[in-house]
């Protein structure tokens, strides 16, 4: 079964997707990957990758994936965010890291943690 991974960007962290999504590509076009709406356009765009985009973070995107991760469909959410500036929907920003942790699901929150993440999980697809 592939690894289902959810990608999501604050507006200021969109680069470091890209560029992240760019160092794993080859990994990540074996899963089954689910991202907002822009990043998941930017990563279409701009990667290559094949990309299931819900709504943007602001109209419930985070909520979907939210809900496709309480319902077992997510394995694992990337999730870079930018604390330096205030969101619109930070309740259900909160609500999404909220339900990975009630879940067991692994979250990164930074370009460091996803790197951790991402690696391990190439690592553990090539044995």
């Amino acid at each position: 079964m592939k690894t289902r991974i959810a990608l999501i960007a604050h507006d200021k962290k969109k680069d470091d997707m890209i560029a992240l999504a760019s160092e794993y590509k080859a990994y990540l076009s074996t899963c089954q990957l689910v991202a907002t709406g822009t990043t998941g356009g930017r990563l279409i765009n701009e990667v290559g990758l094949t990309v299931d985009r819900k709504h943007s973070g602001p109209f419930g995107g985070d909520l979907q994936i939210g809900s496709l991760l309480v319902e077992g469909e997510i394995d694992v959410v990337i999730f870079l965010r930018d604390p330096m500036t205030p969101q619109p929907h930070e309740p259900d920003i909160n609500a999404l890291v909220r339900a990975c942790d009630v879940h067991n699901t692994p979250c990164a929150t930074n370009v460091a943690s996803a790197h951790l993440v991402l690696s391990q999980l190439q690592q553990r697809a090539a044995q």
